[in-house]
């Protein structure tokens, strides 16, 4: 299988702080947290690291790794953050032919810090990875490609995402979607546009929060709950459903109003609460798996790649649903993004010994 991914090209500094050395604060009545640090005051770190990043490099080691022909486009600056990539590419197999560099713009850079429960806080410079152009996206790049994934764009490079989609369709491939909440905020018209377009859409809970306030002019607010059969347990998620600005809309209303939209297939990650993919008129659920996590930057790639090759090359949601969630668990063993993407031998041998009362299917 050839896969071509896009987007973002980082270099990560991760730095892990012990619980006691770093506050933690929690809000009661809403989901964010906050890690708290002294100002004047020297924090002692357990460890500072270095790795790549970014979403098309996370998502291109990933494809790789399950043994696809892969290649990335992506922008980075003329500096030694960019030879780390490009050495990192070469020694994983990707095609580095259709990276780019800026002349005036450095590499993109992030700083991770990693405490408590380990869901780090980021510091990002964005950099070269905001400059892609039209030019960038030539039509040679994506033929012959079986699926074209296009990672979270921002800033110049998201006004190309159009010419993204029109180059993926027109040449034949499957188009699977991770964008982040700035692309789905500042850039929503063109998202939208695209709905019709996209073959395998990937969000977390919190983008899909976002998202969720643009289709309540059309479908509106509420939905009925899912209804489960044979006592099978129901996910966190479909028990609350989505909310954002006051408004809230059932798990099954949403799915189901990005289906009718024209959206193949939605894969909805919930972090340690599991994911849940939807296509047509079937929704699967997968458990999380149980694992210490070191770091949990990196996951939401992983499963996201995972789900998108698999799904192109087996047609087996239900498949692509486990090996997704297998191989996000096994990175988030790890402090950085890509250690712990396995390769598809391994990753076949875990899903054939995984628990199948992880998953189960319901009707929408």
């Amino acid at each position: 299988m050839n896969v071509l991914t896009i987007g973002g090209a980082m270099v990560d500094t991760i730095v892990t702080i012990a619980n006691d050395k770093i506050e933690q604060v929690k809000m009661r009545n809403a989901e964010s947290s906050f890690l708290l640090l002294e100002e004047g005051h020297k924090t002692e770190a357990e460890e500072i690291a270095s790795s790549c990043g970014g979403g098309a490099v996370n998502a291109a080691v990933a494809a790789a790794r399950l043994g696809h022909r892969t290649s990335i486009i992506a922008k980075i600056g003329r500096d030694e953050k960019a030879e780390i990539i490009l050495n990192l590419l070469r020694a994983e197999g990707i095609d580095v032919s259709w990276i780019v560099v800026d002349e005036q713009q450095p590499t993109g850079s992030s700083v991770i810090i990693s405490s408590h429960d380990r869901n780090a806080a980021v510091f990002t410079y964005r950099g070269a990875n905001t400059k892609l152009k039209a030019g960038d996206l030539p039509p040679e790049a994506f033929a012959g490609r079986d699926l074209v994934y296009v990672a979270n764009l921002s800033n110049q490079s998201a006004e190309y995402y159009p010419l993204v989609v029109s180059r993926a369709k027109s040449a034949g491939a499957l188009l699977g979607v991770n964008p982040g909440i700035r692309q789905l905020t500042a850039r929503f018209d063109d998202f939208w546009n695209s709905l019709k377009h996209i073959d395998i859409l990937c969000l977390n809970r919190a983008e899909a929060q976002t998202l969720m306030p643009h289709l309540l002019q059309t479908f509106g607010d509420g939905g009925a709950p899912l209804i489960a059969k044979d006592d099978v347990p129901i996910p966190p998620l479909a028990k609350r459903g989505l909310r954002s600005g006051g408004y809230e809309m059932s798990l099954v209303k949403f799915l189901g109003a990005l289906i009718e939209l024209g959206v193949g297939v939605i894969v909805l990650t919930d972090g340690a609460n599991g994911a849940f993919i939807a296509r047509g008129q079937n929704l699967y659920y997968r458990a999380a798996q149980h694992v210490v996590a070191a770091a949990t930057t990196g996951a939401g790639d992983a499963f996201s790649a995972t789900f998108a090759c698999y799904l192109t090359e087996t047609k087996d949601p239900a498949r692509a649903l486990s090996a997704a969630a297998i191989n996000a668990a096994s990175v988030v063993k790890f402090i950085d993004t890509q250690t712990g993407l396995l390769t598809k031998p391994v990753l076949e041998r875990e899903i054939e010994t995984a628990s199948e009362a992880a998953l189960f299917s319901f009707s929408i």
